[in-house]
């Protein structure tokens, strides 16, 4: 089940992520940037760098070649803390960003695979055959530097892109509090995230020993 799991969540965050993106470089070109700037945008997005870390750690356990150039994503380390990124990208859309937009067609297809069935498979596979009972609350540590670096990104970059990720993460137009009460609020989910990673890892581990 383990190995089906990753083999569906590899196949799943992939054609998300390569569908995505084609449609995502021209629609950007269209709307004034140019190339460069369409791929920054692409990757500007959390979603999009955590299901690109969900993949990574796919492909680095389903062969020799993929953990030679990706070890780092085999570890226990990365697992849990893409376990609990990749659910924090589901509770936040889900909870806030689905009700701001109506995708369609192909845009409707990614915002399923990225959003709502890569999130649920990664967990899955992590809690059946990824999660081994040695992770430690120090990880929380290392996992937190991950979305407070993006937090950073977005905020510095915001006013030489004029553009924001997500609207939650606009000063300009929601005002310095109310961007500082949402980063705090999911950096807060994010802890909780992490510590009930931490808890099911140990508890997983006691089962299975």
């Amino acid at each position: 089940m383990g190995r089906f799991l990753q083999f569906a969540g590899l196949v799943a965050g992939l054609i998300g992520l390569v569908l995505q993106f084609a449609i995502t470089i021209p629609a950007s070109m269209s709307a004034g940037r140019g190339l460069l700037g369409s791929v920054v945008f692409y990757f500007s997005f959390f979603t999009i760098l955590t299901n690109v870390a969900a993949v990574l750690v796919h492909a680095s356990l389903l062969s020799p070649t993929g953990y030679a150039w990706f070890p780092a994503f085999a570890g226990r380390l990365v697992r849990a803390g893409v376990a609990a990124a990749i659910t924090l990208v589901f509770i936040v859309y889900a909870t806030v960003l689905a009700r701001l937009w109506a995708p369609e067609g192909l845009f409707f297809l990614c915002d399923v695979l990225l959003h709502y069935v890569a999130p649920l498979i990664f967990v899955l596979w992590w809690l059946i055959a990824g999660a081994d009972g040695r992770t430690r609350w120090r990880d929380i540590s290392w996992w937190m530097t991950y979305p407070l670096a993006y937090l950073a990104y977005a905020l510095i970059r915001a006013p030489f892109a004029g553009e924001v990720p997500y609207p939650f993460l606009d000063v300009a137009k929601n005002g310095a509090a109310s961007v500082a009460i949402a980063s705090l609020t999911i950096t807060a989910l994010f802890l909780g995230l992490s510590v009930l990673a931490v808890l099911a890892d140990h508890g997983i581990g006691r089962l299975r020993k």
